[in-house]
């Protein structure tokens, strides 16, 4: 296992994907993992602690937006997103996926699920490869982290809240999120609301699947607001929250059923 991920640096030097922002802000990676944690099995949360140590899951899930600005771990920059410039239709999402883009976070899941599955990862390996996995499925349901290439998943979209200058990407990262004015444990036990079929039905769907949920969204996202809007914060919340809860919830669920495989 020894330098296990130097060929991920070699492949991250090579292709260039357009930066974009942190997918979820802390709350909403938080909200997840503390849904997340809720679904895990016993043996799951003890294998997860002795990697974790004190840190819980749900703060877990910031390590890899807050370590971005380490030169160490540059190379994870493009991880975080898939690039879809269009609508895709599930079949096209899997062709597109199956031609192996390298860098993205479908790729990326892929190859850390593969090698936690190992177990045989050294410390310091599953300490990044958790850290990293946790973020990757939090981040791939956030609509705009399979949006559009040519303006930066949303970023460029400039937009007003409350009169204030922002873009879409930031919506949906954190002011929807924020505008709900709860903590994250508050929130995560508001929406926490799911049945057992809803559950196994939502862990059983592939990772394309995902993000297929992900890009639709992110079409109604587009369609909905333009270049230079002033956004009302409470219509677009009247048209959106529920889309945001949903997308949590799908996450935590996601995750612990991840995990769970993984560990439980």
């Amino acid at each position: 296992m020894k330098n296990l991920f130097k060929k991920l640096l070699v492949a991250a030097a090579v292709l260039y994907f357009p930066a974009q922002a942190m997918a979820w802000g802390t709350n909403g990676h938080r909200i997840t993992g503390q849904i997340a944690y809720s679904y895990l099995t016993p043996k799951a949360r003890a294998a997860i602690k002795a990697i974790l140590g004190n840190e819980s899951l749900a703060l877990a899930g910031n390590w890899a937006d807050f370590e971005r600005s380490n030169p160490d771990y540059k190379f994870t920059e493009t991880w975080h997103y898939v690039n879809l410039d269009k609508g895709y239709t599930l079949p096209e999402i899997k062709a597109y996926l199956a031609q192996d883009t390298v860098t993205d976070a479908y790729t990326k899941l892929n190859f850390l699920m593969g090698e936690l599955k190992k177990k045989t990862l050294n410390k310091d390996q599953k300490f990044f490869a958790l850290h990293m996995l946790i973020h990757l499925i939090e981040d791939i349901h956030q609509p705009m982290h399979t949006a559009h290439s040519f303006d930066k998943g949303g970023n460029d979209v400039k937009v007003t809240w409350f009169n204030n200058p922002t873009n879409l990407h930031t919506i949906w990262d954190s002011q929807l999120i924020d505008f709900q004015q709860m903590s994250f444990t508050e929130y995560a036990t508001e929406i926490n609301h799911t049945t057992a079929a809803q559950r196994a039905a939502w862990q059983k769907a592939p990772i394309a699947q995902w993000l297929y949920e992900s890009n639709v969204i992110c079409q109604d996202i587009y369609a909905y607001s333009k270049d230079g809007d002033k956004v009302s914060p409470y219509n677009y919340n009247y048209k959106f929250i529920s889309v945001v809860n949903q997308r949590l919830l799908q996450g935590g669920v996601r995750l612990a059923g991840v995990l769970n495989e993984i560990f439980g």
